[in-house]
């Protein structure tokens, strides 16, 4: 009996725990929705509210006239959607060498992936910066897509490996005696299995290039070839000061096609992997 109360007592504390998260993560995005729709007015009040007294539309055509956010979305959506789609081709297969031929060279390797993580942005920019400009890369989209992948490339790596560990080698080994080739293998036996990682791969490289700022601001140059995020600091004066509404406004039109996206693609992120084993 007191085994069963401490269990649920330690159960509710967790359901308090994620609700305290759950609080903490959604706090600015609904605080970014309310901002967007109020007028100056209440921007500038003193006891500023969740809900607006008045909503407004004005603030999303004010992002609009001011800035070209179409066509920044479209560049940072051309970007990511290249960037997540040749990171996870690249990784899938150095993915499953690693993982299935363990050697001195495959833990080189992982052990590079986790240092490379810890290289700080500014360490980088110059070197990238001088290659791309040898290259003529500089202010192109295809120059920062080639950034975008290099960045994501080793933490993609880095999970789809385990996923392709995760997956068991008895189900290869089974398809081998059956007389199945090893492209044949691949394909209908560990391809369906990693569908899952490969597609959470896909989301994390979208999403990490969707949001990047600091080597879209030093690479592009002309205002028809940024992205989004840089687009948005131009809702910043010179002295810091913000136009509140308008960021606001194109701010939360900037989270809607992660969270679009997010919202498609999660069941096939959280499918199991016993369901891919079944449809093989």
């Amino acid at each position: 009996m007191t085994a069963l109360r401490t269990s649920r007592s330690g159960r509710a504390g967790q359901y308090l725990a994620l609700l305290c998260y759950l609080v903490f993560l959604a706090f600015p995005f609904l605080w970014l929705i309310s901002t967007a729709f109020k007028p100056p007015r209440e921007l500038g009040s003193l006891h500023p509210t969740w809900i607006p007294e008045d909503p407004t539309l004005d603030n999303f055509r004010q992002a609009f006239d001011e800035q070209p956010l179409l066509h920044a979305a479209v560049n940072s959506l051309i970007a990511a959607l290249a960037a997540a789609l040749i990171a996870v081709v690249i990784a899938t297969p150095m993915a499953y060498v690693m993982a299935r031929h363990r050697n001195k060279l495959s833990a080189a390797a992982t052990g590079w992936v986790v240092v490379s993580q810890a290289f700080p942005f500014v360490l980088v920019i110059i070197p990238l910066f001088l290659i791309l400009k040898n290259l003529h890369l500089i202010n192109t989209l295809l120059g920062l897509i080639l950034v975008y992948v290099v960045w994501a490339l080793p933490f993609a790596l880095w999970m789809l490996v385990g996923y392709v560990r995760a997956v068991p080698r008895e189900l290869e080994e089974a398809a081998a005696v059956d007389g199945a080739g090893r492209l044949r293998t691949l394909v209908s036996v560990t391809a369906p299995l990693l569908a899952p990682g490969i597609v959470a791969t896909a989301l994390f490289a979208f999403i990490t290039a969707w949001n990047e700022f600091f080597f879209a601001l030093v690479l592009l140059k002309t205002p028809e070839k940024q992205t989004l995020p840089v687009v948005l600091t131009h809702f910043l004066g010179a002295e810091g000061v913000a136009d509140l509404g308008p960021l606001a406004a194109a701010a939360f039109l900037a989270t809607i096609p992660s969270l679009v996206i997010f919202a498609i693609i999660q069941k096939r992120i959280t499918g199991g992997m016993l369901a891919g084993a079944v449809k093989s």
